[in-house]
Parts: structure tokens; C-alpha cells; sequence
């Protein structure tokens, strides 16, 4: 199964990112998109940035992840 995780991008360094993944920083790196900037929310696959999304679709998505967390823990898993 893959997964892909949105965060907001803090700050840029050439191809590469530092992400805020609901606290969690992680270094990104920016390949394979055009035109992202500091501020901005990506999907994040593998290490890689693969897509921007609007703050809407990053809460979302946020949100669905805790929902399966959640779900996770109530049947004890």
C-alpha cells in the first residue's frame, strides 16, 4: 500500500523543502513540482513532494488520517 501525507512547507532551499508535518519537520525534496512556495501545503510520497494542495484538501486529508487513527485505536490495534 502507498501512502501520501500532506504538510506545510516551511522552508525552501533549492530542491529541497523543510515540511511541517503536524509537528514533525522532515526534509523534502521538490523534483518533481514546479512553483512551490513557503507556506504552501504538498502531498508527500517517498520523500518527494508530488503534489501542491490548497489548505482545504491538506485538512481534509489531515483529517481522514485521524479518523482511521482513531478508528485504529478503538478496535485496539
Amino acid at each position: 500500500m502507498c501512502l501520501a501525507v500532506p504538510g506545510e512547507v516551511l522552508e525552501i532551499d533549492g530542491d529541497t523543502a523543510t515540511v511541517d508535518f503536524e509537528g514533525a519537520e522532515r526534509e523534502v525534496k521538490l523534483d518533481l513540482l514546479e512553483d512551490v512556495s513557503e507556506g504552501d501545503y504538498v502531498l508527500v510520497h517517498t520523500g518527494f513532494a508530488i503534489q501542491v494542495l490548497s489548505p482545504e484538501e491538506a485538512e481534509e486529508t489531515l483529517d481522514s488520517w485521524e479518523e482511521v487513527a482513531e478508528m485504529r485505536t478503538s478496535a485496539g490495534v
